[in-house]
């Protein structure tokens, strides 16, 4: 963050300046940074609204469901391969309208994508169970490696489904394992950050809720 910053304050138009340390805000948790730094390069480069994905899981975070859901929905436009993206839509439009509302605003994708998440959107589309998910994987005999990968984007997705659905106390194993996996540790992708900062915000939201119980207000 402070690299991207240094680098703004020399050339303050600097679009991958304003990138990186969007990135490094979301990371460090600091949602409204983010969004500032994404929507700047949307101000700088308005063609670069339709693809920014960033911006709507930063609006998510900020609980901005309805702005979340209109980026998700726009970056179909420019890939009708990614489910995950409208997977992110139906988070989205859960969060504002609810669970008939988002399987009503599911996006339709009429091409492969890669595993597992045309099993993932079935799941979110109420057509199979969680536990399928992962009866598939099993049953595709993915070698290790691959299958360590295939396994953190299903139990990320696994865990938010079930957190959305069932409640967080049901999906808290599937977001820690998924914090936990060596790919994502190894690698250190995007999603891993997100991860890893979805699977804190919902401990410590569950935390709260026990909290709360033992110790109800006035």
């Amino acid at each position: 963050e402070k690299a991207a910053s240094a680098r703004l304050r020399k050339t303050p138009d600097d679009l991958s300046a304003y990138s990186a340390r969007g990135d490094a805000r979301l990371f460090l948790g600091n949602f409204q940074g983010s969004r500032e730094d994404y929507e700047k390069m949307i101000q700088l480069n308005p063609k670069l609204d339709v693809s920014h994905w960033r911006l709507g899981i930063a609006y998510f975070y900020l609980k901005e469901y309805e702005k979340a859901a209109r980026q998700f929905k726009i970056y179909h436009n420019y890939d009708q391969v990614d489910r995950e993206n409208g997977i992110w839509r139906f988070m989205s439009q859960y969060k504002a309208s609810g669970l008939k509302t988002a399987r009503k605003g599911l996006l339709k994708y009429e091409k492969d994508d890669r595993p597992p998440y045309p099993w993932l959107y079935e799941m979110f589309a109420g057509k199979i169970k969680p536990g399928q998910v992962f009866s598939r994987i099993e049953a595709a005999g993915f070698d290790d490696r691959y299958r360590t990968r295939v396994l953190f984007h299903a139990w990320l997705y696994v865990g938010i489904y079930l957190e959305l659905t069932e409640g967080t106390q049901k999906a808290l194993p599937y977001l820690r394992k998924a914090a936990a996996n060596e790919y994502g540790r190894t690698t250190g992708t995007y999603m891993w950050q997100v991860a890893r900062i979805h699977y804190r915000l919902s401990s410590e939201g569950a935390q709260g809720e026990e909290h709360e119980k033992v110790s109800p207000g006035k």
